[in-house]
């Protein structure tokens, strides 16, 4: 074989490489394009079925749109359906599961801050009341603080200082309704301690009027009337046209009722007689 011939199947050899190549990367575009075409219409499956309320199903195919084309803009978006599915019907571990799977998978996404946001959500509403248990709400309560700190500028920020404060009165009155059954016990060192961390710490709560009371009704009950002067006179000073500051004056004034009731007839006298006198 000469220099010629091997010249001429050299190109013919790269010729055919080529067109291999060519074509192997067309099979791979058409392929990428059916993948995505598949997982468009398991989204909008997902959304139809969402539409509907069979949100189960409908975080099943959001699930599957994400698996077929993971490195797709539709993945992530695929991934926050299916936790507002699991949401919408109240399955809020299914749905805290998404997001957090969310943040893991996709941190630089822009929608991070909501995600954030929405995992606290879902541990807010997942409380009735006082009596119930309360580690959602706390765990509500770390997740809304994170967003202050970490996302302060943001709308979700605002509500989360809302939320806080909600989440402060009732956190205060799980104080108050235990301090209250072991004031029923007799049990003071422990009435007394709930009641002083409603004090501490949720003084911005309505709930730090009542609380105050109690301490001072419990230690006047057990003899330290110094302790008992001391929250009076922080519940007069702070609050002292409240209804438990009246409470606690009772307690310091046993004639307070009779003086009161001498002042009221003390009154209706005067009235009694400016009236009388307008017929002399």
């Amino acid at each position: 074989m000469n220099f010629f011939h091997r010249l001429f199947f050299i190109i013919i050899l790269l010729l055919i490489t080529s067109c291999g190549d060519k074509n192997k990367s067309q099979l791979s575009e058409i392929k990428d394009q059916d993948i995505e075409l598949q997982m468009i219409d398991a989204y909008n499956e997902g959304k139809e079925a969402l539409d509907k309320g069979d949100v189960l199903f409908a975080a099943k195919k959001f699930n599957e749109a994400e698996i077929l084309f993971p490195q797709s803009k539709w993945a992530p978006r695929a991934v926050l359906m299916a936790a507002y599915s699991y949401y919408s019907q109240e399955y809020y571990g299914d749905a805290v599961y998404e997001m957090e799977r969310f943040i893991k998978t996709y941190p630089k996404h822009p929608e991070i801050p909501y995600a954030h946001y929405f995992i606290g959500i879902c541990f807010y509403e997942n409380i009735a009341d006082e009596k119930k248990d309360l580690k959602p709400l706390v765990r509500a309560k770390k997740k809304f603080e994170f967003i202050l700190s970490e996302y302060p500028n943001t709308d979700f920020a605002l509500d989360a200082k809302f939320k806080l404060d909600l989440i402060a009165d009732v956190l205060a009155s799980k104080e108050i309704y235990i301090a209250k059954y072991y004031i029923q016990k007799e049990k003071w060192i422990a009435a007394i301690n709930r009641l002083k961390n409603v004090v501490e710490n949720y003084s911005s709560t309505v709930y730090v009027e009542e609380a105050l009371h109690r301490l001072v009704e419990i230690h006047y009950k057990l003899g330290l009337d110094s302790e008992a002067k001391k929250y009076a006179a922080i519940l007069g000073y702070n609050y002292q046209s409240s209804e438990w500051y009246k409470e606690s004056y009772r307690i310091f004034n046993k004639d307070y009722e009779s003086i009161k009731e001498k002042t009221r007839q003390k009154k209706e006298n005067k009235i009694i007689k400016k009236i009388k006198s307008l017929f002399d």
